[in-house]
C-alpha cells in the first residue's frame, strides 16, 4: 500500500512539474511571438493606448496636460479642457507597467500567459484530475487565440488572468473553508471588474449563483435543525432523503452544527464579496476622478453611444443600428470563427471539447448528480477519481464537488456566449460581414471571448483522455495490456501529422496576415533605425486623423514630454509653431513618407526623417529650381496664401525652371523676368500664421500634367517672419495636390524623366543679409 501511494505521489509530482513546465513554455512562446511577429505592435492601435497609460502611471500621473493639446492627443484619449486621459481603465496598464519597470513591457505579456496557463492547470485539476489539467495547458498553448492575443498589449489576457485566479481561489475557498482564499477571490474579481466590468460580471455570474444556492441550502438546513430537533436534510414532514441522511450522518459523526456551518459559509462568502465590492468602489472612484461622474466610465466619456444593448451605437465616425437579429448573426459568425479557426488545431480542439462535455454530463447522470450534486465515481479518462487526488474529509466539499466545478465551467461558457450578444464590439471585430480575412477577428481571433479558452481547453483535455481511454479499453478486451498500450501509442503517433496539419492550417494564415503589416511598419520606421535622437521634436503625419500612435504606435511620448524625442502631430501652421514655441530648445524634425497609408498592408511606403530649421527675419528670398519633365509643352506658376492666389505663365521653358518668391512682413510675391502674370495683383498679404504654397505645373501632350508643390509654414508679426524650413514638397501627376502619395524624395524611383527639385532660402534682417542654402528635399 505504501509503494502504491509513493508511486501515486511521484506521478502527481511529475504531472505538476510537467504542467508548470508547460506554463513556462507558454510564457516563452508568447514572448517570442511578441518580439518576432509584433516588434512594432499590431494593427490594433489600442496597444499604444495601454502602453501610454502604463508610462503615465510609472510617472505618477493619470492624465497628460501638454501644451498645444491637440498636437499631442494620443489615440483613444479623451480631451477634457487641457487634460488628456485614456478611455480605458488602468488595471491592464498597471500590469504592463510592471514589465516596463523591469526593462521590457513584454515581460508582462510572458508572465500573464504563463499565469493563465498555470491557472488552467489548477482549474482542470480541481474539476477532474492533474493529468487533465496538464493536457488542458497543452491545448491552451496550441490555441491561436491564446498565442496571438496574449502577445498584444491588450486587456483580454490580463483580465482572464484575474478571472481564472478568482475561479481557482473561489473553488479552494469553498472546499477548504478558507477565508484567505475567499479574500483572494474577491480581490481578483474586483480587479477584473475594474479592468473590464462587463467581462468580469459575465464570468462571475455562475459563481454568484452557486454562492446564493449554497447559502440558501445551508440556511434551510440550519432552520430544519432548529425546528423540533429535525436532522439536517429532513423535509417538513420529518422524512430524511438521501442528502438528508448524508447530512444527518455527517452531523452526528463530526459534530457539525448546520447553524455554525451556515455562519461559516456566510463569513466565507462575505470574505469574497467585501474586497470585490471594495474594488468596484475603487473603479467608481476612478471614474469620478477622471470623468467627474462616478457612474460615467471613461469609454462613455469618449463615446457615449459605445455601450451595451441594442439600438444606435457609435464610435467616432463609425455608427450602426445594432438590432437583435444583427447581434445574433454577428455573434454566430464570431463563435464559428472561434470553433473552426482559433481553438487548438481548429475544429479538432472544439470537437474534443464537445466530447469532453458529453463525457462529463454522462458521468454526472450516471452518478445521479444534480447541477451542483455529488461527485461522480470517475476522473477524466474513466479511472477512479481517488487515483489522481487523495480524499478530502471536509463537510465543505459537498458545497462544491468536482461535478460542481465542471458545472461552473459550463456556466461560464454559457454566460460569456449569451452576454456577448449584447455587446456590439463583436460586430466590429468582423470588419465587413461576409468578407473572409477582414477585421480584427482574422488577425487576432475573437478576443472578446478570450475567457472561453479555459473551459474549452479543459473539456478538450477530458475529451482527448476519454477517447484514449476508450480505445485502450476496447484494445484490452481483444489483446494483452502490453499490446493494448502499443496499439494506443501507434494510433497516437499516426494522429500527430493530422493534428499538426490542422494546427498549421489555423495558425499559419493569421501569422502571415500580421507579418505583412509588420513588414510595412519595418519599412516605415527605417529612418529611425541606427539613429539616436537627443532633444528632438518630431512632427508625425496623420493618415488616420489627428491622433498620435494611430497608426505609428512606436512613435509615442510615454508618460511625459521630456524624453529624448517628443512626438507631435504634423498639423496646421498655427499648431506647428505653437509646438515649436513650447519646446524652443529641441531640434525639430519632420517624419514623412511617400505613398498612401491604407488599412491594408499592400502598397509601397518610402519613409524619411527630415531635419527642420526655423528661419527668422524681416524677409526671405526663396529660389525653387525644378527640372522640366520630358515632353512638357507649357508651364505655369501659382503662389497662394490664406488671402488668395496669383498665377503666372512661364514664357521660356528649357531643361529647368527657376522661380524666386519672397515671403516677408510685407506679404508674399513671385519675381522673375520670364514670368507673365495673369492678373494685376501680384502681392499676397500675410496675416499672422498661415501657409504659403508655390505650385509649378507643366502641361504635356493631351493635357497631362506634372505639378511641383511646396507648402511653407509661415508666422508673421512684430516686424519679423518665421519659416519652418524646408517646405513640404510633392510631385503630382494629373492633379495639383496629391498629398503624401507624391512626397518628393531625391533619388527615388517612379518619377518622369527630367523631374528634379532643389530650393534655397536667403534671409534678411533689418538690411543686413544672412544667407544660407538649404535643400528642401
Amino acid at each position: 500500500m505504501t509503494d502504491r501511494t509513493d508511486r501515486r505521489l511521484r506521478r502527481q509530482h511529475a504531472t505538476r512539474i510537467a504542467a508548470f513546465g508547460l506554463a513556462a513554455l507558454a510564457g516563452a512562446l508568447v514572448f517570442l511571438v511578441a518580439i518576432e511577429l509584433f516588434p512594432y505592435h499590431s494593427i490594433n492601435h489600442d496597444e499604444g493606448v495601454y502602453l501610454e497609460q502604463a508610462a503615465l502611471l510609472l510617472d505618477g500621473r493619470l492624465w497628460l496636460s501638454p501644451p498645444a493639446v491637440e498636437a499631442f492627443r494620443p489615440w483613444f484619449f479623451v480631451r477634457d479642457g487641457g487634460r488628456l486621459y485614456p478611455k480605458y481603465a488602468p488595471v491592464p496598464a498597471v500590469v504592463f507597467a510592471v514589465g516596463m519597470a523591469l526593462g521590457s513591457a513584454r515581460l508582462s505579456l510572458a508572465a500573464v500567459a504563463a499565469g493563465n496557463a498555470a491557472l488552467v492547470y489548477g482549474l482542470g485539476s480541481a474539476a477532474f484530475d492533474r493529468r487533465t489539467g496538464a493536457l488542458a495547458v497543452l491545448l491552451l498553448i496550441a490555441s491561436p487565440l491564446f498565442l496571438l492575443t496574449s502577445a498584444l498589449f491588450l486587456p483580454y489576457a490580463p483580465t482572464t488572468l484575474l478571472n481564472l485566479l478568482f475561479a481557482l481561489a473561489y473553488v479552494r475557498a469553498v472546499r477548504r473553508g478558507s477565508r484567505r482564499w475567499a479574500a483572494l477571490a474577491g480581490v481578483a474579481i474586483g480587479l477584473a471588474f475594474f479592468a473590464r466590468p462587463y467581462t468580469a460580471v459575465l464570468f462571475a455570474l455562475p459563481f454568484v449563483a452557486h454562492a446564493l444556492l449554497t447559502l440558501a441550502r445551508r440556511f434551510r438546513r440550519a432552520r430544519r435543525f432548529e425546528r423540533a430537533g429535525e436532522p439536517d436534510g429532513a423535509d417538513g414532514a420529518g422524512r430524511v432523503g438521501p442528502a438528508g441522511a448524508a447530512g444527518e450522518s455527517r452531523t452526528r459523526s463530526t459534530g457539525t452544527d448546520p447553524r455554525k456551518s451556515f455562519v461559516a459559509a456566510l463569513g466565507r462568502y462575505a470574505a469574497v464579496a467585501v474586497p470585490a465590492l471594495l474594488f468596484v468602489g475603487v473603479a467608481f472612484g476612478y471614474n469620478a476622478l477622471v470623468t467627474g461622474d462616478a457612474l460615467t466610465f471613461p469609454y462613455e466619456a469618449f463615446a457615449p453611444r459605445d455601450g451595451l444593448g441594442f439600438g444606435r451605437r457609435r464610435l467616432l465616425d463609425h455608427a450602426v443600428t445594432y438590432t437583435p437579429a444583427l447581434a445574433v448573426a454577428a455573434n454566430a459568425r464570431v463563435l464559428w470563427a472561434f470553433a473552426t479557426r482559433w481553438a487548438a488545431a481548429g475544429p479538432i480542439g472544439t470537437v474534443l471539447a464537445g466530447v469532453g462535455v458529453a463525457v462529463a454530463v454522462a458521468r454526472a447522470v450516471r452518478a445521479r448528480a444534480g447541477w451542483m450534486g455529488v461527485d461522480g465515481p470517475t476522473s477524466a479518462d474513466g479511472s477512479p477519481s481517488g487515483a489522481s487526488r487523495p480524499a478530502v474529509d471536509r463537510t465543505d466539499r459537498i458545497d462544491l464537488t468536482d461535478g460542481g466545478v465542471r458545472a461552473l465551467l459550463v456556466g461560464v461558457t454559457v454566460s460569456v456566449i449569451l452576454g456577448n450578444v449584447l455587446f456590439w464590439g463583436n460586430l466590429n471585430l468582423l470588419g465587413r460581414l461576409g468578407v473572409p480575412g477582414d477585421g480584427f477577428v482574422a488577425h487576432f481571433g475573437p478576443f472578446y471571448h478570450f475567457d472561453l479558452l479555459a473551459p474549452l481547453s479543459i473539456f478538450g483535455a477530458v475529451g482527448a483522455l476519454a477517447l484514449v481511454g476508450r480505445v485502450r479499453a476496447v484494445a484490452r478486451e481483444r489483446c494483452s495490456p502490453r499490446a493494448a498500450w502499443t496499439l494506443v501509442l501507434v494510433l497516437l503517433l499516426l494522429s500527430l501529422p493530422v493534428v499538426a496539419v490542422a494546427e498549421r492550417g489555423v495558425l499559419g494564415p493569421p501569422i502571415e496576415r500580421n507579418a505583412a503589416y509588420t513588414e510595412r511598419y519595418e519599412r516605415a520606421y527605417v529612418p529611425f533605425e541606427n539613429r539616436t535622437l537627443d532633444d528632438a521634436l518630431v512632427y508625425v503625419p496623420t493618415p488616420y486623423g489627428d491622433w498620435l500612435a494611430h497608426p505609428f504606435q512606436s512613435l509615442r511620448n510615454g508618460g511625459s514630454l521630456d524624453g529624448p524625442a517628443v512626438y507631435a502631430l504634423d498639423g496646421p501652421p498655427e499648431r506647428d509653431f505653437a509646438v515649436l514655441d513650447a519646446f524652443p530648445n529641441r531640434t525639430p524634425y519632420r517624419y514623412t513618407y511617400r505613398g498612401e497609408w491604407t488599412p491594408a498592408p499592400d502598397g509601397t511606403i518610402t519613409a524619411r526623417l527630415q531635419r527642420l530649421r526655423v528661419r527668422e527675419g524681416a524677409r526671405h528670398r526663396i529660389t525653387t529650381t525644378v527640372g522640366v519633365p520630358a515632353g512638357s509643352e507649357s508651364a505655369s506658376v501659382r503662389l497662394s496664401t490664406g488671402a488668395g492666389a496669383v498665377q503666372y505663365a512661364v514664357e521660356n521653358i528649357t531643361t529647368e525652371v527657376a522661380v524666386e518668391w519672397i515671403v516677408g512682413t510685407d506679404g508674399a510675391w513671385v519675381v522673375g523676368e520670364s514670368l507673365r502674370p495673369f492678373g494685376a495683383n501680384r502681392t499676397l498679404a500675410l496675416e499672422g500664421t498661415g501657409e504659403v504654397a508655390l505650385s509649378i505645373t507643366f502641361v504635356g501632350p493631351g493635357g497631362s500634367t506634372v505639378t511641383y508643390r511646396q507648402e511653407l509654414a509661415v508666422a508673421s508679426g512684430d516686424g519679423r517672419t518665421r519659416l519652418l524650413w524646408p517646405p513640404e514638397t510633392t510631385v503630382c501627376r494629373l492633379v495639383t495636390d496629391c498629398g503624401r502619395e507624391g512626397s518628393y524624395l531625391p533619388g527615388a524611383d517612379g518619377y518622369l524623366d527630367g523631374v528634379t527639385l532643389n530650393a534655397t532660402v536667403e534671409t534678411r534682417n533689418s538690411g543686413n543679409a544672412t544667407a544660407s542654402a538649404d535643400r528642401s528635399v
